[in-house]
């Protein structure tokens, strides 16, 4: 890869800096989806004693990488986002990645492929940490930022991801834990 094509390639990128998500944060800012990828990364590389079998930089690439069709089709929410908006991601992103260099190309290709199959390990934590940044997240920010499905969504979501690892299920447990005393003590 040459300098051209990798500031092409930063600068598409560059995209999910101002790509607005669906969460805020703790002052009312909404979160971009750069920040959304940047905490699940760190998220994955705090983690790596704790999943000492999985290949945490596959992880932590798979987090930097996972909302990159973003780029091309900003942030729908996951109880909004239909199988016709995922197509389009899909297809926007394939085109793009078919177009990088080779080598780059292919590594992101891998990744993709894992991560949709979920069926390794290192697929299945970084789709865990994707959706528990995002409770985690609504945590953070004020109630009244929450969407009316969000309350029961933060009790029940993602359970069955993260099933695969008590870690992650204790974790999950603190997040709920969290939930409820916030609507609680803001209701």
């Amino acid at each position: 890869m040459d300098a051209r094509e990798f500031l092409e390639i930063l600068h598409v990128a560059e995209k999910l800096k101002d790509t607005p998500r669906h969460c805020t944060t703790t002052k009312r800012r909404t979160e971009s989806v750069a920040e959304h990828s940047w905490r699940i990364s760190l998220m994955a590389f705090l983690l790596r004693h704790e999943f000492k079998d999985l290949d945490m930089n596959k992880v932590i690439d798979m987090c930097l990488i996972h909302d990159l069709g973003e780029c091309f089709t900003g942030d729908i929410p996951t109880f909004i986002k239909t199988d016709s908006d995922r197509e389009v991601e899909d297809s926007f992103l394939n085109q793009w990645v078919k177009s990088l260099p080779k080598e780059i190309s292919m590594d992101l290709t891998a990744l993709y492929k894992e991560m949709n199959a979920q069926e390794t390990k290192e697929a299945k934590l970084y789709k865990s940490l994707d959706k528990l940044e995002a409770l985690i997240q609504h945590n953070e920010s004020p109630l009244d930022t929450w969407s009316e499905n969000e309350f029961e969504l933060n009790k029940t979501y993602a359970f069955d991801t993260i099933a695969f690892s008590s870690w992650l299920t204790e974790l999950r447990e603190a997040i709920l834990e969290d939930t409820l005393n916030k609507i609680e003590a803001e209701s």
